[in-house]
């Protein structure tokens, strides 16, 4: 995570351009990891940083903390979330929540959960979430050699029919890096999240997409990827992680259709999106995309993916 430098930088621009949101403020970091968010805000003035997590890493970061003389500003605790004494006394608030929660696809193993539990037991009125904003995008591509590869191999299987393995295939989504080229189709923004408003029931939601081709071409699957806000700054900051930007650890996500749709410049593919935590492990995710493409040859599907 640290060499990811979209990621890393970001944060740091963020919160080092923005000092007058830190100064002589008590800051919260959920799931701080090694402690880089921390250190951060410590740099930019904060008066006090508490870091929280539940990993042994907290360990080397109560090390790396004291080795950048942080000792009198940043005090890290194990533990959950849910569980720990923040040592803010009663009625006790923060001023800043930083977080880096997302997780592949935006929600998949993403501690968001987590840090709107904080966001509403800690943080004062008029508080900043940090970062305050998330947009899911759903685009598609063509990825024919892989399908093929990945996909269709288990059609014939050495002279077996090994189809049943495809189906199984088919609903694990890719999480990979797609080229820019590959992207058939213009962006449509699926879902928004504003990280000061947004309850844990908004995490599971149906909305309507249209995809516009933008050349006559072939889809083999739909691509998601997300873009991170930190808007309520001076100067906010901005990344994304989509086909178009810079590598991030997140990639994008991949979800691969059974046929192959043929689209034709300016052909609209219209579909809708479902996505809601596993009911038996939450930090999965269930997600269904239902479409249908409005072209030579009308086309409809619908499949059912499963993150895990």
């Amino acid at each position: 995570m640290l060499k990811d430098e979209v990621r890393t930088l970001s944060y740091r621009q963020a919160i080092q351009n923005n000092p007058h949101l830190f100064r002589d403020k008590v800051v919260l970091d959920v799931g701080c990891g090694t402690g880089i968010l921390c250190m951060f805000a410590a740099r930019a003035g904060a008066k006090k940083v508490i870091g929280v997590d539940m990993s042994n890493i907290i360990d080397q970061a109560r090390q790396i903390v004291s080795a950048n003389g942080f000792d009198d500003t940043i005090t890290l605790i194990k533990g959950k979330l849910e569980e720990v004494d923040l040592g803010l006394g009663p009625n006790g608030k923060v001023d800043v929540i930083v977080s880096e929660w997302m997780g592949y696809f935006l929600l998949y193993e993403s501690m968001l959960d987590t840090v709107l539990l904080a966001r509403d037991l800690y943080l004062a009125p008029g508080g900043i979430m940090m970062p305050d904003s998330a947009t899911l995008y759903l685009s598609a591509i063509e990825d024919q050699d892989y399908k093929e590869e990945k996909i269709e191999f288990w059609n014939n299987v050495y002279g077996f029919d090994y189809s049943c393995i495809k189906d199984i295939a088919l609903r694990e989504p890719l999480v990979d890096t797609v080229e820019l080229r590959s992207v058939v189709c213009d962006p449509a923004m699926v879902k928004q999240l504003d990280l000061l408003t947004v309850k844990k029931e908004d995490l599971s939601f149906t909305n309507e997409f249209r995809l516009r081709a933008t050349r006559n071409d072939y889809v083999h699957a739909f691509l998601g990827w997300f873009d991170i806000g930190f808007e309520a700054c001076h100067k906010p900051v901005r990344f994304s992680t989509g086909p178009h930007s810079r590598y991030t650890h997140w990639k994008q996500t991949v979800f691969y259709t059974p046929e192959t749709l043929a689209v034709s410049e300016g052909d609209v593919i219209e579909g809708r999106l479902s996505c809601a935590p596993n009911t038996r492990n939450p930090r999965d995710l269930d997600i269904t995309i239902k479409y249908r493409v409005d072209s030579t040859e009308a086309i409809e599907g619908e499949m059912q993916y499963k993150m895990s």
